[in-house]
């Protein structure tokens, strides 16, 4: 979409605007940086954003994005990426 430069309530203005209904993120801060009640989007933030740990959760995600309304933030726990030491 050639948003890649935008941030927080632009990039949320911009989403609403091309009539997206949902933002999945992996932003942790956007809700505290954005008054949400206002907004016709809603948000799903996950707290992973590397596609092996999220994988395994969509159907949690599904949930979220199912249950979201105009104006919240919804979190859905994935889990965290973890790079383990290779053995010696």
């Amino acid at each position: 979409m050639g948003w890649g430069g935008l941030k927080n309530g632009r990039l949320l203005e911009a989403a609403e605007s091309a009539g997206f209904d949902i933002l999945i993120t992996g932003d942790k801060t956007l809700e505290y940086e954005q008054n949400l009640k206002q907004r016709h989007i809603s948000l799903v933030a996950l707290s992973a954003v590397n596609w092996p740990v999220i994988e395994p959760n969509l159907a949690k995600i599904v949930v979220a994005v199912d249950k979201a309304e105009p104006g919240t933030l919804t979190r859905v726990d994935c889990g965290a990426f973890s790079r383990r030491s290779r053995p010696e």
